[in-house]
């Protein structure tokens, strides 16, 4: 194994700034989406425009990659992009307040806010994936993209809860404080977590600085470089088709509960919570499975991959299928199955990018991570619209428990299709088992 490759106390530091950066994010999409749409009496559509906004800006993912790579550090990009999180973040609550006296200033600053939170979610995650990708052995990949994502889902599972108690009895300025401590608090945590975690040693290894500037391609030859390369090329439009299918999903699966079972929508919480159990518990299999046992077959996360796209996809079918069989379905155990099915696709899917952004010409992690991060952006910002839309429209047509159940066979058949483009994709498998090995890649030494 690399001597300099990150360890576990490092990993765990770099799952901090997730949290941090999760922490931050629930907070947009969850509390000022509903203090919005309850209290302001806004159209539904305001915070969901916001939040497409937030999903659009991080496009330019691949270009702040870039910045990192030829720059030669990742720390600086994790720090601002956490500043930016932390200002968007507080900036949204005021806005939200404001809105509630001058709705045309407020919404404009909420604007502003939503894009800096965008700037800073995609400038400071992607060199965070980039980092791992980077200096974490190959056979701690699996492991290594679980515990940063489950610790991404606790800053979520703990801000959630806690920002609620103290933002009762409601009032504006209460929710401006609230937001303005998670994110002082958020940004604190991460600045601590990163300092130093790269270390010195990456920067003078690093060819981006070693390299005189003349020769440091621009940044669109750079892309177009890293776009020729098949397995680069084919991973974006998996992740895409994945993630476009995996966010359809979340918009739907409580309000097909209400239709079809009756839930009340405290029992359809409740759900939404066993669903994410499911994912915590496939992730966490495939962390265990893949890094202790691993083996030519369980340690090959192209196959885990291909097989949580498979199990999805089977599991929205049963899913499909309460439609027609009505409330005694049983499915809490569908959803749980779900859930488990996307946990296992996810991380493993996180682990051969890892594996995939150091696989090709050296030292461009970070446009590869910019590459698959903007393209699992927009695939969350069309996915909930077009799941939303496509039943509105099929509803036209059918009633709703079958409209419903049309677009989870739509969304079964895009999770097909992922694992048939995850079949093509093999170097980075090849490249876990030469780093397992201890071999050094003829592709990326002295490109």
């Amino acid at each position: 194994m690399n001597e300099d490759a990150l360890g576990w106390f490092g990993i765990l530091r770099l799952g901090l700034v997730q949290s941090a950066l999760g922490a931050v994010v629930v907070i947009m999409t969850s509390t000022i989406n509903r203090v919005m749409v309850v209290e302001l009496a806004l159209p539904a559509v305001v915070p969901g425009l916001l939040v497409a906004l937030h999903y659009g800006v991080q496009i330019l993912r691949p270009a702040w990659g870039y910045g990192s790579d030829v720059g030669g550090r990742r720390t600086p990009w994790i720090i601002g992009g956490m500043a930016a999180l932390a200002l968007g973040g507080a900036g949204a609550a005021v806005a939200t307040a404001w809105a509630a006296s001058q709705p045309v200033f407020g919404l404009a600053l909420a604007a502003l806010s939503f894009l800096m939170v965008g700037v800073g979610v995609g400038a400071a995650g992607t060199s965070v994936l980039a980092l791992l990708a980077t200096r974490v052995a190959p056979v701690r990949r699996a492991a290594a993209a679980t515990t940063v994502w489950v610790m991404m889902i606790f800053g979520f599972a703990v801000t959630a809860p806690l920002a609620g108690r103290f933002l009762d009895p409601f009032s504006n300025l209460r929710l401006v404080a609230v937001a303005a401590t998670v994110s002082s608090v958020a940004f604190v945590v991460a600045f601590l977590a990163v300092l130093g975690v790269e270390g010195r040693q990456e920067k003078r290894n690093s060819p981006a600085i070693s390299t005189p500037r003349a020769a440091k391609p621009p940044f669109r030859e750079a892309f177009a470089r890293v776009w020729e390369e098949p397995d680069a090329r084919q991973f974006t439009i998996f992740i895409f088709v994945s993630m476009l299918a995996y966010s359809a999903q979340e918009l739907l699966i409580e309000p097909f509960a209400g239709i079809v079972f009756g839930m009340p929508p405290g029992a359809t919480t409740q759900l939404a919570g066993i669903q994410h159990s499911g994912a915590l518990i496939g992730m966490i299999a495939v962390a265990v499975v893949a890094s202790v046992i691993g083996g030519p077959v369980l340690g090959s996360l192209r196959l885990w991959t291909i097989g949580g796209c498979l199990a999805s996809a089977l599991s929205l079918a049963f899913i499909a299928a309460a439609a027609a069989l009505g409330p005694r379905y049983p499915l809490s155990a569908a959803v749980f199955a779900l859930g488990a099915s996307n946990g296992v696709f996810a991380v493993a899917a996180i682990g051969s990018m890892m594996g995939l952004a150091g696989s090709g010409a050296h030292s461009r992690e970070g446009i590869r991570m910019g590459l698959w991060g903007a393209a699992q952006a927009l695939a969350f910002g069309l996915g909930g619209f077009l799941a939303t839309a496509g039943v509105d429209v099929a509803r036209i047509f059918v009633r709703s428990p079958e409209a419903y159940a049309i677009v989870f066979v739509v969304e079964a058949v895009l999770f097909i299709a992922a694992a048939a483009l995850a079949r093509g994709i093999r170097r980075g498998d090849a490249e876990r088992k030469r780093g397992a090995s201890g071999a050094r890649d003829p592709v990326s030494v002295g490109a």
